[in-house]
């Protein structure tokens, strides 16, 4: 059974490879979504293809609602997206598919049910399939080459679906087994380094000395380290003292 949790359907309209298809269900479900209704598919249904290239998604295949006609696919849905790459001379409001999917999230928060159209892989949707949605979703893509792969325009707009229904981290940093480096750490990192450097004479001229210090502690906070970047680091200026009086001798 599909999951319980709020989401557009994916209706596939007359798609002709089954390879695409499968495609598409892999992309859907990498982002969440296992709602696929397909639309007279030209090579018939089920289709060992799609199963092949589903890669783990057959879940989805399975529980595809396969539909006569696209009002039949349509008949719960209040509120359609028809994705499109052309301009087809319909007057309709046209969303980047970011927009879209921040639309589609709300509406689905209100209690609607949404559907987002994908057309047939050689020249997409028609006219009359457009004219049965609400809005337009336009990928904006090189207009030189606007053609996308079926499975690609689903996960393009999947991803926007995620990106607006779930918490998204944007940035992380892996610390592996480590932990940041305390500010009285790296304080000490500092002082070892400002020790060992003014002993070799490195802070010269004397009336530079400041400067070259509040350079060389800018330095140290814009690296910002780890508990072992700092026991490397003063391992680092440790042996270097060491081959220093190693060969003085």
């Amino acid at each position: 059974m599909p999951s319980d949790t709020p989401q557009p359907a994916i209706v596939l309209v007359r798609p002709q490879m089954g390879e695409n298809i499968g495609a598409a269900a892999r992309a859907m479900w990498n982002f969440g979504l296992d709602r696929m209704r397909i639309v007279a598919p030209r090579d018939g249904w089920p289709n060992p293809k799609a199963v092949a290239m589903s890669s783990g998604a057959g879940r989805l295949l399975d529980e595809a609602q396969l539909c006569a006609d696209l009002p039949e696919a349509l008949a719960d849905c209040t509120y359609v997206f028809a994705t499109t790459a052309r301009q087809r001379g319909l007057t309709k409001p046209v969303y980047s598919p970011e927009a879209a999917m921040k639309l589609a999230a709300e509406k689905i928060a209100a209690g609607e049910k949404v559907a987002v159209l994908f057309g047939p892989e050689r020249a997409g949707l028609e006219n009359d399939d457009i004219a049965k949605a609400n809005a337009i979703i336009s990928v904006p893509v090189n207009p030189l080459y606007a053609s996308l792969n079926l499975g690609q325009c689903v996960l393009l707009n999947s991803y926007e679906w995620m990106r607006q229904s779930a918490d998204i981290v944007h940035e992380t940093t892996d610390l592996g087994r480590g932990d940041w480096a305390t500010g009285i750490e790296v304080e000490k990192l500092v002082e070892h380094y400002e020790e060992r450097l003014d002993e070799a004479g490195f802070f010269y001229p004397p009336e530079k000395e400041e400067s070259m210090k509040t350079n060389l502690r800018n330095l140290w906070s814009r690296m910002r380290m780890t508990r072992a970047d700092v026991q490397m680091m003063h391992g680092v200026m440790r042996q270097m003292v060491r081959w220093k009086d190693r060969s003085s001798k």
